[in-house]
């Protein structure tokens, strides 16, 4: 293997940086000061006859029908936490539905539907009997 000193190590990094131009879409306008008339540059302010560049490009990241399905569950004896919920998407309609039990032992469900007509509506619904501790 090739062991290379530290200043070594520093000049060949500063010689791969000094060919790297960050944004050469910038080369030849003169920005804040610059010398192609820029804000304040040697041509005197800013010039607006000049062709405007692109800065940024943008990436449309619509998806034509999405689809999707998933579910979990976590049922953790140690410290209680006891859940689930599933959901399915096709288009624009979204069904699901999630539990979770509760710190009074009642169990809370939530049906769940979406779609573009009728919004979003939930149905909660609480099972079980609540349990609370006795004062003593």
């Amino acid at each position: 293997m090739f062991k290379l000193q530290g200043a070594a190590v520093f000049a060949m990094l500063a010689a791969v940086l000094a060919r790297v131009q960050p944004y050469p879409f910038l080369s030849d306008y003169g920005g804040y000061g610059g010398d192609n008339g820029g804000y304040g540059g040697a041509g005197g302010g800013h010039v607006d006859n000049h062709e405007h560049k692109l800065l940024r490009q943008v990436v449309d990241h619509h998806q034509a029908h999405p689809k999707y399905n998933f579910n979990y569950a976590v049922h953790d004896p140690h410290t209680g936490d006891v859940k689930n919920q599933w959901e399915t998407r096709d288009g624009d309609v979204v069904k699901g539905s999630y539990s979770l039990l509760e710190a009074d032992g009642s169990v809370r469900t939530v049906d769940y539907t979406a779609d573009k007509h009728s919004g979003f509506n939930a149905v909660v619904k609480r099972t079980g009997h609540a349990r609370h501790p006795q004062k003593t």
